[in-house]
């Protein structure tokens, strides 16, 4: 594992990212017109992805339901791999679940429970590595990596050019007529290193949105 160690986005990081961006020409007057962020580091990592899983492709309203119905079914205040897996994936289906979103839960129990998931170690391993440990889990894939990165562990640069809010965003910011290649996003983005979460959070402020 990488001895470098992890940037968390601090309140005073945040404080010196917005203070940054302020000065940019694109983004600039978008921070300028949005209250600063705040971020908040999970204090339970299981609880966390399970969150992520619940949460692809849906509405906030509609995966805050169905969180809350695995929560009772777990009958825990934060579920962890042995109660994921003590829960049929029939009875997760009639909490809410899709039957792939119910096999990619009892994944990351198994996984965690097995340790071919490193979870204890998560929070201290650089960003690209944590990236390698959660796609190998069935359902995580790099977006649902990348906001683990920021939501859970407050990562200060990361980076999401596979969020369609992202896409959007930038769209508007550059006046482009069409969403932006990938590698043209990450030039975009470049000059708001090494506080591009804070970038891609008032982003979403513009938007008046969440990651989708």
């Amino acid at each position: 594992m990488s001895t470098v160690k992890p940037v968390v986005l601090t309140p005073a990081r945040v404080s010196a990212a917005v203070r940054e961006l302020r000065t940019c020409p694109v983004l600039g007057p978008t921070v300028c017109a949005h209250p600063k962020p705040k971020f908040q580091t999970s204090d339970d990592v299981f609880a966390s992805l399970t969150r992520a899983i619940v949460s692809q492709q849906l509405s906030t309203k509609a995966a805050d339901t169905i969180y809350k119905r695995v929560l009772a079914l777990t009958k825990k205040q934060h579920p962890d791999a042995r109660a994921v897996l003590k829960c049929s994936v029939e009875q997760l289906r009639e909490a809410g679940l899709s039957r792939p979103k119910a096999g990619y839960l009892h994944d990351l129990a198994e996984r965690t429970l097995k340790k071919e998931l490193h979870i204890d170690r998560l929070t201290e391993m650089p960003d690209d590595e944590v990236i390698a440990e959660l796609t190998a889990v069935k359902g995580l894939g790099v977006w649902s990596a990348h906001m683990f990165l920021m939501f859970a562990l407050n990562r200060a640069d990361v980076w999401p050019t596979g969020d369609l809010g992202i896409r959007n965003g930038v769209m508007r910011l550059t006046e482009a007529k069409k969403h932006l290649k990938p590698e043209r996003l990450e030039k975009v983005a470049e000059p708001w290193r090494p506080y591009r979460t804070v970038a891609a959070t008032y982003i979403w402020m513009s938007l008046d949105n969440k990651p989708q």
